[in-house]
């Protein structure tokens, strides 16, 4: 009898346990689903990066560094206020309401490809791009035009050579490539824009042949941007497509009139406001 009573006890016991055991276990899973805990590994939300243009946002004052060739120079500007450089300057100044400076405009008239690439080799130009909140740069349009040479043939030089453009494509995008990659590593913290390129000679071009050429380039420069959160390609060709006449400088039917970096200017202004 005893042993029996022994038995009987000790199965009790074990029942006993094992209730408590799996109401225990069930109120701990119910909390869990109904309250997670936020310790648990997998819930845990990293904050993400400061995006370059909420740092521009957070800043005191700006700080723009313009590099390239004529048209970041402001070449063919007649109002003289130095291009699209100049008027985002002032742009900015008036939608952030602080100080904008252009601490450095090293942008050269003539410039291509391998020239900024020998410059981005240079300590003063990685110092000066090391400071930048804000990096504008044209280049590309030198190598691919080269202000006309070879672009045109015909006895009256009217008809376009859309071979000879495409021909400068992949050489000088390569070179691009290397350009961007550079300004990125000596200024990752500032918001970078690469103005694109738009077709120049498109009312000497009734085959729109050069607006391919323009396109394939424009495409290609944009996969290099995108990979960089810091960089954005400006479009400027839809500006000039149905304004050409409007927006290029008369003296050599090349480079934007003032209206021209007006338009340019703006699309900048807007991608920061």
């Amino acid at each position: 009898m005893k042993t029996s009573r022994m038995t009987w006890g000790i199965v009790g016991v074990t029942a006993s346990l094992a209730t408590l055991l799996f109401v225990g276990g069930f109120i701990y899973a119910s909390g869990q689903i109904l309250f997670p805990s936020a310790a648990s590994s997998d819930l845990i939300v990293t904050p993400s990066k400061q995006q370059p243009d909420q740092a521009v946002e957070v800043k005191n004052k700006l700080e723009i560094v313009a590099l390239g060739d004529s048209l970041t120079a402001g070449t063919g500007d007649g109002a003289g206020k130095g291009g699209y450089v100049g008027r985002v300057r002032e742009k900015l100044e008036k939608q952030t309401g602080k100080p904008v400076y252009v601490t450095n405009n090293l942008a050269i008239p003539g410039y291509r490809a391998d020239q900024l690439l020998e410059d981005l080799s240079q300590t003063n130009t990685t110092d000066a791009l090391a400071d930048a909140d804000v990096v504008v740069l044209t280049i590309g349009a030198n190598d691919i035009f080269q202000g006309g040479e070879g672009i045109f043939s015909g006895d009256n030089w009217e008809e376009f050579n859309v071979k000879a453009a495409e021909e400068r494509l992949e050489p000088t995008l390569g070179k691009v490539e290397q350009i961007l990659t550079l300004i990125h590593k000596a200024s990752p913290e500032a918001i970078i824009f690469y103005v694109g390129l738009y077709h120049p000679f498109l009312d000497l071009d009734p085959e729109r042949e050069g607006s391919v050429v323009v396109q394939k380039w424009n495409d290609s420069v944009f996969q290099v941007t995108n990979r960089y959160s810091n960089m954005v390609l400006v479009p400027t060709y839809d500006l000039f497509e149905r304004n050409l006449i409007k927006y290029l400088s008369p003296s050599d039917h090349f480079h934007p009139n003032q209206d021209g970096y007006e338009r340019i200017a703006d699309r900048i202004a807007q991608i920061l406001k």
